[in-house]
């Protein structure tokens, strides 16, 4: 049973923080305002890298995001305190953006979180190992798996209609690997900060 544990440093805490700023943004339809647009952020409005990702295309969409968001959150709770969630996200959320704008060119619209949601549990993954759990390996090659099986034939039929949009598998693609270079950044990072100097 999972156990919320609400506070300053808590993941949760952000967690319910985006969940009202998703359904607010959602419920007062801001979309032509945030959304990922690319011809309007190459016209200069580069919010649009970042908020794009907090708009979806409908309820179904955003509550199965939202649900996402939280299932994450609780897999990989030890590894996070809200602060350094609360950076994680939006670097990801701003990779998403940066990632589809120099790679996806054919791209020209994308809302939802699920781009950012395959970077934060590839991350959450990789963060596992580093712990010593070997779920974590499962995890990781469960998530390159289902990026990889999705480049080839595409997301599923019944998904495209249930959020009544195309399915930007590009933008997963875009979230494990901004995943990947968050965690090997950290653990680089971490390796030359404790490294110890030689005489």
């Amino acid at each position: 049973m999972l156990k919320l544990k609400l506070g300053a440093n808590s993941p949760y805490t952000f967690a319910f923080v985006i969940t009202l700023v998703c359904i607010s943004l959602f419920y007062f339809k801001l979309d032509e305002l945030l959304a990922y647009q690319r011809p309007l952020i190459l016209d200069g409005q580069w919010w649009r890298l970042l908020s794009g990702n907090l708009l979806h295309t409908n309820a179904w969409h955003l509550y199965m995001n939202l649900a996402g968001f939280w299932v994450i959150i609780s897999l990989h709770e030890p590894h996070y305190r809200a602060q350094g969630l609360a950076i994680l996200f939006f670097v990801l959320c701003l990779m998403q953006g940066i990632g589809l704008l120099l790679f996806c060119p054919s791209l020209m619209g994308y809302v939802g979180l699920s781009g950012m949601l395959h970077g934060l549990f590839t991350y959450g993954a990789i963060m596992d190992i580093r712990r010593g759990l070997k779920s974590g390996y499962l995890l990781l090659l469960g998530v390159i798996l289902k990026v990889g099986y999705e480049q080839f034939f595409g997301a599923s039929r019944e998904m495209t209609e249930l959020i009544g949009a195309r399915v930007a598998t590009e933008a997963h693609l875009v979230g494990l690997l901004s995943g990947l270079i968050c965690a090997a950044a950290l653990l680089a990072f971490k390796y030359l900060a404790y490294k110890p100097h030689s005489l």
